[in-house]
């Protein structure tokens, strides 16, 4: 990857919130993850990815999900709790005509649901679209 690629990559990650010393979790990696954007991640934060088992709350997930993972409304209220309050979830999907893609109504029916708002949606890479979502302020203190 060129110089100005990884700038590119790093700046993404920047503007989806990512900074330094934040604790990340990761859950849903497989194979067909964007390693890139996960490199990027941990170039803004100076942290490596935790996965699922990590014990403290992190800052902020990274769901990989994919139509055949589950239940969305279940994986991100799973998500939700480990978070600390004021942390923010992205979750990235397959892009149409992938494999495992999963319909923007889905998308934000579960996001709904689970009580979190969208503050925005990115082309997270290649094959991957990404959604930032967030809990809505007070919300952590009501559950």
């Amino acid at each position: 990857m060129s110089a100005t690629a990884d700038h590119a990559e790093t700046n993404l990650a920047v503007r989806l919130g990512f900074q330094p010393d934040m604790v990340v979790q990761e859950v849903g990696y497989d194979d067909d993850v964007d390693q890139e954007l996960r490199e990027a991640i941990e170039q803004a934060t100076g942290t490596e990815l935790v996965d699922k088992d990590h014990d403290d709350s992190p800052d902020a997930v990274v769901l990989w999900f994919r139509e055949d993972d589950g239940d969305l409304t279940d994986a991100l209220v799973d998500a939700i709790a480990k978070m600390e309050e004021g942390g923010s979830i992205l979750l990235l999907t397959p892009k149409a005509g992938r494999d495992g893609y999963v319909e923007p109504s889905e998308i934000g029916e579960a996001s709904t649901t689970a009580g979190l708002s969208q503050t925005k949606s990115i082309n997270a890479g290649k094959d991957w679209n990404g959604s930032r979502l967030i809990t809505p302020r007070g919300a952590a203190q009501k559950r």
